[in-house]
């Protein structure tokens, strides 16, 4: 989402902005022109060479100082930026911004900016916390500008409070959705999604399980590229070890059984339900409470398997309202066996893909898959990452690209 974009990084005076410089290099490596403005503060924490260093561009860091005279270097710099991020931002900016104040070259750019901003706030939490400054954030939502909460953790004072600055992971996350919210039609806006993501569990004592290479990354894809159309969005998961994605909800599963009592009973308020979960097919008959020992003699050991719930097939016997979306990982036969489950689980589209390929199995990060649809839909998409595949999955489902 940020390929190609222009990026103007607005600095001010924290001990934070040190950080600017390798935010600044992620930007870049996602592909992101940058250009960067400089308060007088921000430049007792990092030098303006090291910003323009990095990003081959001259930092502006005067109001008057007007280097190039074809053009007023804080307008021409406003009219460039696909996205403005102030980062890390102070209380005393957001009280400038707040009230429409242009004294320096970072208020005076930010007065002139038309774009779609992020605001970063970086600070000690008393000054947080400070009813000014609330009501100042306050109102720079209201004027549409989209603040993100800053952390709580160690600050610079020496004790723990909220105001640090988010990981920059994470301010990238909070970059792309706002890109995405502002350039993509919102066709999910108003929707409710609920998506699982992950091999199941299925205990035989407390210390094995049966489950499957599935890492959940494809559902957590979806979920999150859900998001950048404007959907409220709800992971079922049993994977923890994976970052949630910004503003979604999650709860926690272990076997199918677990995932399938989670599921349904969100299933009534639901308007789209993905089931990118790999499913184990099979559960323990009995599963032991103590782990289990090894026998001195030898005797081979027989586990009881019983047959898990299809989750899947039970939602499409239930459905009303709901699109049903479910996925098929296969290696052999892909579209004769993803075909005949999108009918017999009376689904609504299946999301085909031959894990035995390179590049699009389980523990990757990209995927190649092939759209089926209940009305003979078919797309076929080329190897992407797998947030690219879910854009175009979606994309596919809500009708913004014909199958």
């Amino acid at each position: 989402m940020l390929e190609n974009k222009k990026i103007g990084l607005f600095i001010t005076g924290g001990i934070a902005s040190y950080k600017m410089a390798e935010f600044t290099r992620q930007l870049i490596r996602k592909g992101a022109q940058v250009r960067v403005v400089m308060s007088q503060s921000a430049q007792e924490f990092i030098t303006p060479l090291t910003l323009q260093i990095l990003t081959k561009h001259h930092v502006l860091v005067d109001i008057f100082d007007e280097h190039d005279p074809t053009s007023v270097q804080h307008i021409e710099l406003a009219d460039w930026c696909d996205l403005a991020i102030v980062a890390p931002a102070t209380a005393n900016i957001f009280a400038k911004m707040a009230n429409g104040l242009a004294d320096d070259i970072v208020s005076s750019v930010l007065l002139a900016v038309h774009c779609p901003r992020l605001i970063v706030p970086a600070m000690n939490t008393n000054m947080y916390h400070n009813p000014a400054t609330q009501r100042n954030l306050t109102q720079l939502a209201a004027d549409g500008y989209t603040v993100m909460e800053p952390d709580t953790g160690f600050l610079a004072e020496g004790y723990v409070g909220k105001g640090r600055l988010p990981e920059l992971e994470r301010i990238l996350e909070k970059a792309e959705m706002v890109l995405a919210q502002t350039e993509l039609p919102q066709v999910l806006a108003g929707k409710k999604v609920l998506v699982t993501a992950g091999g199941t569990i299925e205990r035989i004592d407390p210390v094995r399980y049966i489950s499957n290479d599935s890492s959940g990354k494809m559902g957590y894809a979806m979920a999150r590229a859900a998001t950048w159309l404007g959907a409220q969005v709800q992971l079922v998961s049993t994977n923890k070890n994976l970052t949630l994605p910004l503003g979604i909800g999650v709860t926690y599963v272990e076997s199918a059984k677990d995932m399938q009592t989670a599921v349904e009973a969100a299933f009534e308020g639901l308007d789209f339900v993905v089931k990118a979960a790999a499913v184990s097919d099979y559960r323990v008959a009995n599963s032991h409470q103590e782990k289990m020992k090894k026998s001195d003699t030898g005797d081979e050991r027989t586990i009881e398997l019983v047959e898990n719930p299809d989750i899947l097939a039970g939602l499409g016997a239930r459905k009303t309202h709901q699109t049903l979306i479910g996925f098929a990982a296969e290696t052999q036969n892909l579209l004769e066996y993803a075909s005949a489950k999108l009918e017999k689980k009376n689904a609504d589209w299946i999301i085909a893909n031959d894990v035995s390929q390179a590049g699009a199995g389980f523990n990757v990060d990209t995927n190649r898959v092939t759209i089926l649809g209940k009305h003979n839909e078919k797309r076929a998409l080329e190897q992407l990452s797998k947030l690219e595949t879910a854009l175009e999955v979606w994309k596919t489902i809500t009708g913004l690209t014909k199958a």
